[in-house]
């Protein structure tokens, strides 16, 4: 059996009935402009790990084109890892190697977050736009939810008593379809309690609200392009420097350690699996706090 007809098998029947859709997309995604071009000819049990480390070396260098990035190719690894695998398990080749392919060294994205300053001009000029629509912004930046985990909060997902709301479900679209599916992992299921000041942003988006979700317009849910859009236009009318909308999350969790949260509580707000996430990411937030106790310290010497 050639790869690329035993890959479009496991694609169907092991990975479309156990992923979530946007898993299954990306995978898909993967087989057939990274995988079948290069490997899809072979037959299963010619893929020797020799041809295997070939393969990430050529998309990591390839002879024309452009490179893939380290974290895409271990994207790609993952999906040959999970492929062959399978068909090991299930007898179609004799021994499985792929576990052996050496990984890429990923880099650490860069960590962006909106200054004080910054944030305090995005604040005022969203509070005085009159735009509900746009109060979901600074919610993101005091609960650090993520866009799709903001766009499908519901208010039956928001205590008004409690002041605390509950991330049960994301969002994301498919091929122009809205999905509503769990959120991005177990952890990702949680119980955020929000500042006292922001009730008055939610009693207003709830009186005024005509679906059942926290965010809409006109009348209908809001998609994620569209209120990204907004984002960028936003911040294009204050002249402030372009960064993505998770950046608000970023910027959450960076105020968070300025204020002296500590790490495990902030890890259950973001839904990280541990703290050391969270201390890995954000390790340079914590330098100014890392300086004051050191000088706090310093006190001692005499």
């Amino acid at each position: 059996m050639k790869y690329k007809e035993w890959l479009e098998i496991w694609l169907n029947n092991y990975v479309k009935t156990t992923c979530k859709v946007r898993t299954s997309d990306i995978y898909r995604y993967r087989v057939e402009h990274c995988i079948v071009p290069f490997l899809g000819e072979y037959e299963l049990h010619d893929l020797t790990l020799s041809i295997l480390q070939q393969f990430v070396t050529d998309l990591l260098n390839p002879s024309e084109g452009k490179p893939l990035s380290a974290n895409t190719v271990n994207g790609v690894i993952s999906v040959v890892q999970n492929s062959l695998k399978t068909a090991f398990t299930l007898g179609y080749v004799e021994a499985y190697d792929a576990n052996k392919i050496r990984r890429p060294r990923t880099v650490e994205k860069k960590v962006e977050c909106f200054s004080v300053a910054e944030q305090k001009q995005i604040e005022a000029c969203i509070k005085n736009s009159n735009k509900l629509k746009l109060y979901g912004i600074i919610i993101c930046m005091y609960t650090g939810l993520r866009l799709g985990e903001l766009l499908a909060l519901e208010w039956k997902n928001v205590d008004l008593n409690a002041c605390q709301l509950t991330v049960e479900k994301t969002c994301y679209y498919v091929n122009g379809q809205r999905i509503l599916d769990a959120p991005k992992t177990a952890n990702s299921l949680r119980a955020i309690p929000f500042p006292k000041q922001l009730l008055p942003l939610f009693k207003e988006m709830y009186k005024a609200h005509k679906t059942k979700y926290v965010i809409e317009a006109k009348g209908r849910p809001v998609s994620v392009h569209s209120y990204q859009r907004s984002f960028e236009l936003l911040l294009i009318k204050l002249k402030i420097p372009h960064k993505c909308f998770h950046s608000l999350r970023h910027t959450f969790a960076t105020r968070a350690l300025e204020c002296g949260m500590d790490v495990k509580t902030l890890a259950e707000l973001l839904g990280h699996s541990n703290p050391t996430v969270t201390l890995k990411r954000y390790a340079h937030s914590m330098l100014e706090y890392k300086i004051q106790m050191m000088n706090k310290l310093g006190r001692l010497f005499a």
